[in-house]
C-alpha cells in the first residue's frame, strides 16, 4: 500500500507579520527548503558535494552556497545541506543513489524545522538581545554559521550578508524565536502618535 505523502506547513505560516518591516531590523519567513544532515568520512566528502553541486565547506562554522542550496559545516565530519523549494524525496534519493559504496549518513531532516531571516542595520544588536556571541562583522563575518542559542532556543545562525542573518530553527521553538525577535526590536518602533 503506497503511503499518502504529508504536506508540510510552515509553522510561521500564520503568524502576525505587522511590525515585520521595521528598517532597522525586519523580519521575514524564508522559503520552505529540503534539508539533510550528512556526516562521513573524508572519502565521501567530495561525492556528496558534486552530487549537491556545491563544495563541502571544511572549515567548521562556515557556508558554501552556490544558487539556492547552501552547505553548512557544523561539525569536524558533519555538514547541514539546504535546498530551497526542492522536493526532499526526490533530493535525497538523488543523493543517496551517488553515495554507494561510502562510510556516510544523509538523514533527511526537512520536517524538523523552520527558517527565517532578520535584516536591517541593527540586525545583531536585536540578535544579541538572546544571543550570547559576537556578531560584529569582524568576528562573524559573511559565509559563517554556528550553532548557538537565541533565548531559550537552539538554532542554525548564518550570516548571508553584512546586515542579513538567517536563522534555522526547530519547527517546536519557531513561534518563540519570532516573538523573541519581534519583542526585541520594540525600541525602533515608533508610536503612531508621535509621527
Amino acid at each position: 500500500m503506497a503511503e499518502a505523502a504529508i504536506a508540510r506547513l510552515n509553522s510561521l505560516t500564520g503568524i502576525d507579520r505587522g511590525g515585520a518591516s521595521v528598517r532597522e531590523a525586519s523580519l521575514s519567513v524564508l522559503p520552505d527548503a529540503a534539508k539533510f544532515v550528512f556526516r562521513g568520512r573524508p572519502s565521501s566528502w567530495s561525492a556528496i558535494g558534486e552530487a549537491f553541486r556545491v563544495e563541502l565547506p571544511k572549515t567548521v562554522n562556515r557556508f558554501n552556497a552556490s544558487g539556492d542550496r547552501k552547505a553548512y559545516c557544523l561539525g569536524p565530519d558533519e555538514w547541514l545541506l539546504e535546498a530551497v523549494a526542492e522536493d526532499p524525496v526526490r533530493l535525497h534519493s538523488e543523493l543517496a543513489s551517488k553515495l554507494g559504496g561510502h562510510a556516510c549518513s544523509l538523514v533527511d531532516v526537512s520536517h524538523r524545522s523552520d527558517g527565517l531571516a532578520i535584516s536591517g542595520s541593527m540586525s545583531d544588536y536585536v540578535l544579541n538581545h538572546g544571543c550570547p556571541l559576537d556578531l560584529s562583522e569582524q568576528q562573524f563575518p559573511v559565509g559563517m554559521c554556528t550553532r548557538t542559542l537565541l533565548g531559550k532556543s537552539p538554532i542554525v545562525l548564518s550570516r548571508t550578508a553584512p546586515e542579513v542573518f538567517q536563522i534555522d530553527v526547530w519547527r517546536s521553538f519557531s513561534m518563540y524565536v519570532w516573538a523573541f525577535l519581534d519583542d526585541a526590536r520594540q525600541e525602533f518602533l515608533i508610536p503612531q502618535a508621535l509621527t
